[in-house]
């Protein structure tokens, strides 16, 4: 891909001068699921799907952008004395957002950028094509420029910065540091309220993940999530009435039922409750797989599912319908939407012998319930963000 990505460049830019190619990776979240940002753990990998960069410096201020995906706005020019968000700047309002938080934080973008994009993860898929965005940019800034003090952790926090107060998604920290911190072959299992962090082994020797694309993105998504994450802080305020705590990560479920009166709304109180058993669900299903028990995982994962659906209210009717129907299917081991909501992906583990028969009938019954298709990925667990030459 990056052959023809660079060919591109030239045809747009010219050949000469020294031309760098860059990729970070998207990723799937396995469990822990709307818990990044009220301070409990999350368990995501990432995908050998993400967004490639091939970048060269100018000797002035102007930065040009293209991307293959967006073919049809051609070379789309801004500057860098005017980093604002803009809603005619389509998507690089994602790359001069992680510009604009390297220039807050003091790291000075002395000169323009010929930029030209491409990426394999489908948009509004839920599998994080804006995180991956972000952290490509980031470390394009990071070896262009020579910041060399900068690590992959840095890389991920300027991006969720960038997402948070340029582009106004109050996302958590999880998808930037799955696509920054990477490891093939393993998951990152992260407490979002001290970043520590452990890559564990996902060895599912007799079974693939595979992610289904419902082909539908409500609109409801960052509205809706920002909503939730308001809900959950009110929450945790009423909670703080009665006990000392700084996130919702820090409750047990029975500290939660305890306490849980002092929140004022049923709403607000079923919100808290998901971010506080999701929490417990996911160091669980760590433990499950550190000791091979690939079934409890799967039971975990079902569980929450089921939480999102019902307490969390962040699912739809294409997502439980392709849920529903891999969970009644023998050698389905766990399925639960994934990513912010509202359409997008569920992720599944299937056994081996039943992958082909899983996409055929659940492709098939999706289309009759939905009237459109729905796509399959078998997935492989790639390496974060990285230069390429």
């Amino acid at each position: 891909m990056i052959e023809k990505l660079t060919q591109k460049f030239q045809e747009l830019y010219g050949g000469q001068g020294d031309i760098r190619a860059y990729f970070a990776p998207g990723r799937v979240n396995l469990i822990g699921e709307h818990t990044d940002y009220n301070g409990g753990h999350v368990f995501p990998c990432a995908l050998t799907l993400g967004t490639y960069v091939v970048a060269r410096s100018r000797e002035d201020r102007v930065l040009r952008f293209y991307s293959m995906n967006f073919d049809s706005l051609g070379v789309i020019k801004a500057t860098l004395d005017d980093l604002v968000p803009d809603e005619k700047a389509s998507w690089t309002n994602y790359p001069k957002g992680v510009m604009w938080a390297f220039e807050k934080r003091g790291f000075q973008l002395t000169h323009g950028l010929d930029i030209a994009i491409y990426g394999d993860i489908p948009n509004g898929s839920g599998l994080s094509s804006s995180a991956s965005l972000e952290v490509v940019t980031g470390i394009m800034l990071k070896d262009v420029f020579s910041f060399e003090q900068l690590s992959m952790t840095d890389i991920a926090l300027i991006g969720q910065d960038s997402e948070n107060n340029y582009n106004g998604c109050n996302c958590g920290i999880m998808d930037q540091f799955a696509s920054a911190m990477g490891k093939k072959d393993y998951a990152i299992f992260l407490d979002t309220n001290t970043l520590n962090y452990e890559y564990v082994p996902v060895m599912l020797k007799d079974a693939k993940i595979v992610i289904i694309n419902s082909k539908v993105k409500h609109s409801l998504v960052d509205s809706a999530y920002n909503d939730r994450r308001n809900e959950c802080e009110i929450a945790l305020k009423e909670l703080q009435t009665v006990t000392d705590i700084s996130s919702l990560g820090e409750l047990t479920e029975e500290e939660f039922e305890t306490y849980k009166d002092v929140i004022q709304s049923p709403v607000r109180q079923k919100r808290a409750k998901h971010a506080v058993y999701e929490n417990q669900r996911t160091i669980k299903a760590v433990e499950a797989l550190k000791d091979n028990n690939v079934e409890l995982f799967g039971q975990l994962m079902n569980a929450s599912h089921a939480s999102l659906r019902y307490d969390y209210e962040v699912s739809c009717e294409e997502i439980d319908i392709l849920v529903d129907l891999a969970q009644a299917m023998p050698g389905v081991i766990g399925s639960r939407i994934t990513g912010g909501g509202f359409g997008g992906c569920t992720v599944n583990i299937v056994k081996n012998e039943v992958v082909d028969v899983f996409i055929t009938e659940i492709g098939k019954e999706y289309k009759e319930k939905v009237g459109h298709e729905a796509e399959f990925y078998v997935v492989d667990i790639g390496d974060g963000a990285r230069v390429l030459r």
